[in-house]
């Protein structure tokens, strides 16, 4: 995961600097392979870093990978071993990527709504075969346009991309309660109010279209908070 890092670090800092051609150097040859899908991978970790890749490449007009063998590049090697070794005095530093490892991955399983079927069901349709639903207006095929966009689907399991190309497991209604329930009860008495509680879901990965409406009621129904 290193090698995605490092990558995605070099190409955000292209992203910053307003350039539409990029040529990105990497010594990893499965690293281009994945990002250029000719190699397929299972790693779930590896998958976040893949895609989120994948999406930094809108942002350019033409972008390359070339695949230069470690032993070839023994002076870029040479000048990132003495910089990691100096203390830079001013501000200008990278953040490091931040990437949170739970104990059970979100990309589990998809939990279907037993009263039917869950909200994000035309919307994963239409990514997946890009068909409107039976008798929809042009009002609505556009708002299924616009929220098909901002997501994509891993085998049955969809997902929202929020504005920093972050991804936000889409849930049903009854794991969305089950989760104003556990997160809730362990904030419990703080001072919660429903956008705290809205806020503490979307950071913890997950999704649904009314998660902020249904989280306020839900800390007004609490005389603790």
């Amino acid at each position: 995961m290193a090698e995605y890092e490092a990558c995605i670090l070099g190409i955000k800092m292209a992203v910053n600097m307003n350039i539409k051609e990029l040529l990105v150097i990497v010594d990893s040859d499965i690293l281009i392979n994945q990002v250029q899908w000719e190699w397929s991978t299972k790693n779930v970790k590896i998958l976040t870093y893949l895609y989120y890749v994948k999406e930094l490449f809108k942002r350019f007009m033409k972008i390359e990978f070339k695949h230069v063998p470690k032993i070839w590049n023994e002076f870029a090697d040479a000048l990132a071993t003495l910089s990691s070794m100096i203390q830079h005095l001013d501000n200008n530093y990278i953040d490091p990527i931040e990437v949170e490892i739970r104990g059970q991955y979100a990309y589990n399983f998809p939990v279907e709504d037993p009263y039917g079927k869950p909200w994000y069901h035309d919307i994963r349709r239409f990514v997946k075969i890009r068909e409107y639903p039976e008798n929809a207006t042009n009002s609505q095929k556009r708002a299924l346009r616009r929220l098909a966009n901002h997501s994509f689907h891993n085998r049955e399991v969809m997902f929202q991309r929020t504005q920093d190309l972050g991804l936000l497991r889409c849930v049903d209604a009854d794991e969305a309660t089950k989760l104003l329930e556990e997160i809730h009860t362990g904030m419990c008495g703080a001072l919660m109010t429903g956008f705290t509680l809205a806020k503490k879901i979307l950071r913890a990965g997950y999704f649904w279209m009314t998660v902020e409406s249904d989280s306020i009621r839900n800390t007004q129904k609490c005389h603790q908070c």
